[in-house]
């Protein structure tokens, strides 16, 4: 593959960026945030709006994202603010690259230290360390004894450094060691050896789980099938399954998770896209990384995680669960009563490493490639910049640890919030700034399948209504809700109010670096129009 024009950094094969592109989708949403919702949502009811929101949204936006990323790439600009400003030829068009920033900056902030967890819970899982017996409390009181959640500080002011720190110091390491090798040495490299690798633990990891049988005889009703049954059936108390698909806050979760779920809204796809040549396929590409990332999601995460649990907690054990407690509380409790549940168990949470590994990768290139193309910094000074940058975000995260309050108002305000808003202005970009003709020209450009162009009329008309309804409710019905209330919390919560500030400074620091890169941007366009005059 031909090499871009802006950092001269290029993808090596076009296997190696599918899977770069499935690596930043499949993470730890596809393991345990996708089958804690589907659970907590009506069972087989969710899938409803979730292939809804995948069909409207999820794939066309991806689509769009693969399109303006490679317009913008071959035109000379690997970072969202110059992407933003080759497609839309307005003063205040890169400024918008602020939250294309943010999202992926900040996230990984907090998803790095999860990440620390799954690596020392795969450690712990191995040498014995989890094997707490059949006590829920004992895994409960582990966790969060482990990540600080009783005080702020604990992990830094407990007598030493703690076991969760030196594990986000080992990630922080091998993150930054991959990404200063650069896109095709660093990334493509890893995400070569670690997406089938990853797979291939899953398929173990499955493959037991759908043998387990029913391991309790005396209790016949907890076994592999009702596991399944109690994942995939919708569950009313009249039967209905129509009246399931009227819970509003389901359909909202639903488009959260395809978010997440295809990295779609946080400025990975379009950064990556940006290192392709003219007539690079992105139609297929988007479309075989998007089945790849649904096949780890709905095949193998919705058929291991809650089965699991099922067979050894039953129902009550399962229902309601976050994604936290579920992984970290629930499953290694399982994995003790499981045959063989240690090689499993440490397997399990390998899998989720690796996964969270590929993710984290993509969320630090979107800021490289502003501050090489910007600001014209190596590679060197690029990584260490932003690795200050990110490592006091981490290190804010990991302090205020209490109830996990700083890490909880990162995810809210950018792992959520900013999202939404990221997605629904690049639709507009796409739909009215590129406009149909030219954007569905350029997605169906070196394509190996044409795309109809009733995907432009989607993007265009249908995919911003859809959003922004479904924010405006969103928003309501956080502003008034009872519990789990973030505008409450950021009124009355100091480490809230905190958290928030420091999202504001993160965002102010990069509205300065897009300004610095707007002028270096000018000054090299009047040069080149000299030169050809």
């Amino acid at each position: 593959m031909a090499k871009g024009t802006g950092s001269g950094e290029s993808w090596g094969t076009r296997i190696g960026v599918i899977l770069a592109v499935m690596g930043s989708a499949v993470g730890l949403g596809n393991f345990l945030r996708f089958p804690g919702k589907a659970a907590q949502y009506e069972g087989g009811a969710f899938m409803i709006p979730y292939f809804i929101a995948l069909l409207v949204l999820g794939i066309p936006l991806a689509w769009a994202e693969w399109g303006m990323g490679r317009y913008g790439g071959v035109r000379g600009h690997n970072s969202t603010p110059g992407i933003y400003r080759t497609i839309w030829r307005n003063r205040a068009a890169p400024y918008f690259g602020v939250i294309g920033m943010l999202v992926p900056v900040v996230i990984y902030m907090y998803y790095v230290f999860i990440e620390a967890w799954c690596l020392s819970y795969a450690y712990y899982t191995a040498t014995g360390a989890l094997s707490l017996g059949n006590d829920s409390q004992a895994y409960i009181g582990f966790f969060k004894n482990f990540i600080g959640m009783e005080a702020d500080g604990f992990l830094l002011g407990n007598g030493g450094v703690s076991p969760a720190v030196i594990a986000l110091v080992l990630c922080f390491v091998l993150n930054f060691i991959l990404i200063y090798r650069g896109l095709s040495k660093g990334i493509e490299r890893f995400c070569l050896f670690a997406m089938p690798l990853l797979i291939l633990c899953a398929l173990v990891v499955l493959g037991r789980v759908l043998t387990l049988g029913t391991p309790d005889p005396s209790k016949p009703e907890l076994n592999v099938l009702n596991g399944l049954g109690f994942m995939w059936n919708p569950k009313t108390e009249d039967g209905s399954f129509l009246k399931s698909l009227m819970n509003g806050q389901m359909w909202l979760e639903a488009t959260g998770q395809i978010f997440f779920s295809l990295s779609v809204g946080f400025g990975i796809i379009i950064t990556y896209a940006s290192y392709l040549k003219k007539d690079d396929d992105v139609a297929l590409s988007s479309l075989t990384s998007n089945a790849g990332n649904e096949f780890c999601e709905v095949a193998l995460g919705g058929l291991i995680t809650i089965p699991a649990a099922f067979i050894f907690l039953g129902a009550a054990g399962v229902a309601g669960r976050g994604t936290f407690d579920l992984g970290f509380m629930v499953l290694p409790q399982v994995f003790e009563s499981m045959p063989g549940g240690r090689f499993v168990g440490t397997l399990f949470f390998f899998l989720l490493f690796l996964a969270a590994v590929t993710s984290s990768l993509s969320m630090l290139q979107p800021a490289i490639a502003l501050l090489e193309e910007g600001l014209g910094l190596g590679r060197r000074a690029s990584v260490a910049m932003l690795g200050f940058i990110t490592m006091v975000g981490s290190f804010f995260v990991v302090y205020f640890s209490k109830n996990l309050m700083a890490l909880d108002t990162m995810d809210f305000w950018v792992g959520t919030f900013c999202i939404f808003v990221l997605a629904t202005f690049q639709t507009i970009l796409f739909g009215w700034g590129l406009g149909i003709d030219k954007g569905m020209e350029e997605i169906n450009r070196g394509a190996s399948i044409r795309v109809p162009r009733l995907v432009g009329y989607v993007l265009k008309y249908v995919a911003p209504v859809y959003l922004s309804i479904v924010f405006i409710v969103w928003l309501y019905q956080q502003a008034t809700a009872e519990k789990g209330n973030y505008f409450k919390a950021l009124a009355e919560d100091r480490v809230a109010q905190m958290t928030v500030g420091f999202i504001i400074l993160v965002a102010v620091l990069f509205m300065l670096l897009i300004a610095q890169s707007v002028k270096r941007w000018n000054k090299q366009e009047q040069l080149q129009s000299e030169a050809k005059s």
